[in-house]
């Protein structure tokens, strides 16, 4: 035999990032001279049930046993603390009817970084400060490098005590140190009571969590991080949801927490969830939206959507999923305030399931969205939002042709929007619906704009304020600056469930800028999602008959007689707010050339 036949194979060298846990006995020593049997005894055992029972539960691998202590890589850093925890309350047994004196204690240490692996040992630096750390630990404490910290969340992970910057023998610099305990799951506590809530505190909060990958996909290992930022970039330009910063939500990515903790922890009512696999090209994403606190999941989604345009941030597929889980939502909501009790709903709930119905244009929910809205007063009577919302009812029935005495509506929504602002004057919803109301039924525009400027003061992406600002300058023939306020608008709510009430304004923009191809597409749009309204069906009847479509006009003007028969070029001039205006002339003259009757 020659002797490279004799020699085996050197163990294969490979450099990866690793969590190194280094567990050391706290005077191991005297234990072993107080008694070496019974010292040993336990200590196999525990290192039995570390190897059986805890290495197999978080991914960890025994590198070696050191006699009196133990070396053990992970993969994971949340995976290597939470077995670094668990070690320290598994010895606690294997003390118990001993005097302290005799008490085997564990001090461990880990740090994070590449090391050189082969299969029977870890080497480099990276272990040598985890051992540096575990001396710096107390008996049945665990410290960690700032590198290990990083990757853990205060108060889920662990408990986090900065020990600051700490010296180590034969190392130049200084290791900020930190020392963990068992999380204690609180929920962070904020900082400032408000004494009046936010309006958007009775808004549904969500949070979207970074998309696992269910294989090893290489490159695109960030893709879910890529999904949920484009989900959260979409669903915070709506004004009907507020989303958790991704900061904050892509902490529990890989994290094994229930829902009710993530919501908790979050101050979240719903999470996003959900996994992807690279496919070819394509990614397919498995995705459900659940309750924190029932665990119910509200819409769940299959879609298979194209990685470059994932990556290039424009998706098809992914806005239509993301459209549909704006929809469950507010459908949720809807269906809640039908199967329950109103004293046993969340006001959110309520809040959102009036602004659906007052969107709809049924006589039938028009009204519940009234009584919704007056139950919320009952229960939150210092929230200017209801105030607010109350006032834009009486204004859409007046708009819609419903009011049967416009002037008691104009008093009522006036006084719902005045009480509005004197509750919260950093409310941007009472200052748009203010200037709603002056716009529509006191035809004051001057005191109107003044309201949406500020508005935009307190809320720069306040689109219903970009949206009503747009149609002002609409009624004037300001063409240019309805287009612009139209745009902005449309631009923040991709996804707002009364998209249809965006879009039928941005028509009369388009109108007044003598766009009226523009205005058309705009208006059948809309119509598309909600046939009922009668404000778009007057947009598209004058622009047709402005584009010379006279048949499709009259068509038009039909189904607009039949949602509201008593309507003549007389009533529509007396309430709308273009009277006055050239725009008024223009568009009263193309009605009635559509067959609209001049009235008396």
């Amino acid at each position: 035999m020659t002797a490279n036949q004799s020699e085996a194979p050197w163990p294969a060298l490979r450099r990866a990032a690793r969590t190194v846990v280094v567990v050391d006995v706290v005077e191991s020593v005297r234990l072993m001279e107080q008694d070496e049997d019974d010292t040993i005894c336990r200590w196999q055992l525990f290192v039995g049930e570390v190897v059986t029972r805890l290495l197999p539960s978080s991914g960890g691998r025994l590198v070696k046993s050191l006699g009196d202590g133990l070396m053990l890589e992970f993969e994971s850093v949340p995976s290597a603390i939470q077995c670094a925890l668990a070690m320290q309350q598994a010895i606690q047994p294997h003390n118990q009817e001993r005097p302290p004196a005799q008490w085997m204690c564990l001090r461990i240490g880990a740090h994070v970084a590449d090391v050189v692996v082969d299969r029977h040992d870890i080497y480099g630096t990276g272990v040598n400060l985890a051992a540096r750390l575990s001396t710096l630990a107390g008996p049945d404490e665990i410290v960690v490098s700032a590198e290990v910290r990083d990757q853990l969340i205060s108060g889920i992970d662990a408990d986090v005590e900065d020990l600051g910057a700490c010296h180590f023998k034969h190392l130049a610099l200084p290791v900020r140190s930190y020392r963990l305990a068992p999380a204690s799951l609180q929920a962070p506590r904020n900082a400032h009571h408000r004494v009046v809530p936010s309006p958007r505190d009775l808004l549904p909060t969500l949070a979207i969590v970074p998309l696992t990958m269910t294989a090893p996909a290489g490159e695109l290992a960030g893709v879910g991080e890529i999904v949920a930022d484009a989900v959260t970039a979409a669903l915070s330009r709506s004004a009907d949801i507020n989303v958790v910063s991704r900061l904050s939500a892509a902490a529990f990515s890989e994290k094994r927490l229930a829902l009710a903790d993530a919501g908790r922890y979050l101050g979240a009512d719903l999470v996003l969830s959900g996994s992807c696999v690279s496919v070819g090209g394509r990614l397919r994403l498995y995705t459900e939206l659940a309750e924190t606190t029932s665990g119910q999941v509200v819409w769940a989604e299959t879609f298979v959507v194209q990685i470059d345009e994932v990556l290039a941030g424009h998706s098809e597929e992914l806005d239509a999923a993301i459209h549909g889980m704006s929809a469950a939502i507010a459908s949720r909501a809807l269906q809640r305030t039908v199967t329950q009790a109103w004293p046993n709903l969340r006001t959110y709930e309520l809040l959102l399931a009036a602004v659906t119905l007052m969107h709809r244009c049924s006589v039938g929910d028009f009204q519940r969205a009234h009584e919704l809205l007056e139950n919320l007063i009952e229960r939150a009577p210092r929230q200017a939002v209801l105030y607010a919302w109350m006032a834009q009812w009486h204004v859409l029935r007046v708009n819609q042709g419903w009011a049967e005495d416009r002037s008691d509506d104009a008093l009522r929504a006036l006084d719902y929007s005045r009480r509005a602002i004197d509750l919260d004057n950093e409310c941007s919803l009472a200052f748009t619906v203010d200037g709603s109301v002056h716009v529509s039924l006191l035809k004051r525009l001057d005191i109107a704009e003044q309201r949406y400027e500020r508005a935009l003061q307190v809320n720069p992406n306040d689109a219903l304020a970009w949206l009503l600002k747009g149609t002002l300058h609409a009624f004037r023939g300001e063409g240019g600056l309805a287009l612009e306020g139209a745009q902005r608008a449309l631009k923040l709510t991709p996804l707002h469930p009364a998209r249809y009430y965006y879009e039928s304004l941005a028509a009369t923009a388009a109108l007044s800028a003598g766009r009226y191809g523009d205005a058309v597409e705009l208006a059948q749009a809309s119509l598309r999602l909600n046939k009922s309204h009668t404000s778009t069906l007057r947009a598209l009847i004058i622009a047709q008959v402005q584009l010379g479509q006279t048949e499709a006009a009259r068509k038009g003007m039909s189904a607009l007689r039949q949602l509201e028969p008593h309507l003549t070029v007389r009533s529509y001039l007396e309430r709308s707010p273009c009277a006055g205006y050239a725009t008024g002339e223009i568009w009263a003259s193309s009605l009635q050339l559509a067959g609209l009757p001049a009235g008396q």
